[in-house]
């Protein structure tokens, strides 16, 4: 898939993007699986009428630039969403970057001067409550009788209704997310959600304790409510190790920092040298809240006991804990 990050790229791509394509248009935040079902459209619509795949995608969030106050928490950083994209067979992304001035364009004017003008959009698939232009005035009908003036000849809108009766939206998964209900947003998204995010050194208490992590820097995606998660982790995107995950700041240690640690279950940290790394860590299910201990005895025969519930969670067997020198 190649990506564009302007217009003015697009034009100096590939001759193959010059004369037609299928579009699509959304942020497609978490790319869950209402926008699978569009971009499943969107690739099938392409390889019918032998066009290629544009998915038009917006950077920053537009709730971001028309208000930054209430701008949503985003479920996955730019790069995974591109990745996951990908995955869907599309052709080419162009990221759009969102400004006021971008937004001032009509429905009208976004159709004939940026679909059809740049992007030579001869095919729309969008959801059925697609919304552009000014003021968000642009919708599905606007598509199809203005965008039959300019030249799109194909409109197809899909109303991407969940299995339950429900609508998959983006919204909902960071509403199941930050409330720590990691396993209802993987029933939305379609798989388990994660965050990304470079190792660094900890404290050390988690070796001092017996269960030492690997601990994420600066992390990419929406983390979680505090807790203990059970889930996966990829280090350099290689092996999926099951994990047990805290999510917190450490209040029995009077932490203020919020962080994201990984004890990696079955194996010898002294063996794993993953400082620089970087983690993917997928959340599958949320054991616990986070708690105050009264004690390191108390604090250690809790971790014990959620290492123990984590490995029934994923459905594996729980080995002898052994230290090492992450932490």
């Amino acid at each position: 898939m190649e990506i564009f990050r302007s217009t003015a790229e697009f034009a100096a791509g590939p001759k193959r993007l010059q004369a037609a394509n299928a579009v699509t248009i959304g942020n497609f935040d978490g790319v869950h699986r209402g926008h699978r079902l569009v971009l499943g459209e969107l690739v099938a619509t392409a390889k019918r009428l032998a066009v290629p795949a544009v998915v038009l995608t917006f950077d920053p969030h537009p709730a971001a630039v028309h208000s930054p106050e209430h701008a949503p928490k985003l479920i996955m950083g730019l790069d995974e969403k591109l990745d996951k994209i990908a995955e869907t067979g599309v052709d080419a992304v162009l990221v759009q970057h969102y400004t006021l001035d971008f937004a001032q364009a009509s429905p009208e004017e976004f159709i004939r001067d940026y679909l059809v003008g740049h992007m030579h959009a001869s095919a729309v698939v969008v959801g059925s409550d697609v919304r552009f232009g000014r003021g968000n005035s642009g919708d599905l009908n606007t598509l199809r009788t203005y965008g039959r003036e300019c030249g799109i000849d194909t409109v197809i809108g899909l109303d991407d209704l969940g299995d339950d009766g429900g609508r998959y939206s983006s919204t909902e998964v960071r509403s199941l997310i930050d409330a720590g209900d990691v396993t209802a947003a993987a029933h939305i998204l379609g798989e388990p959600h994660s965050v990304t995010g470079t190792v660094v050194h900890g404290n050390a208490r988690g070796r001092e304790l017996g269960f030492p992590t690997a601990n994420l820097g600066l992390v990419d995606g929406m983390i979680p409510a505090d807790g203990v998660y059970a889930g996966w982790t990829r280090f350099n995107g290689g092996e999926r190790l099951p994990t047990a995950i805290s999510v917190g700041s450490n209040p029995t240690f009077y932490g203020d920092d919020r962080r994201v640690e990984a004890h990696i279950i079955g194996v010898d940290f002294a063996d794993l040298d993953v400082y620089g790394d970087e983690a993917e860590v997928e959340f599958t299910h949320r054991i616990r809240g986070q708690v105050v201990f009264n004690g390191l005895d108390q604090l250690i025969e809790q971790i014990a006991l959620d290492v123990r519930d984590i490995c029934a969670a994923l459905g594996i067997e729980c080995p002898q804990q052994s230290e090492g020198r992450l932490g």
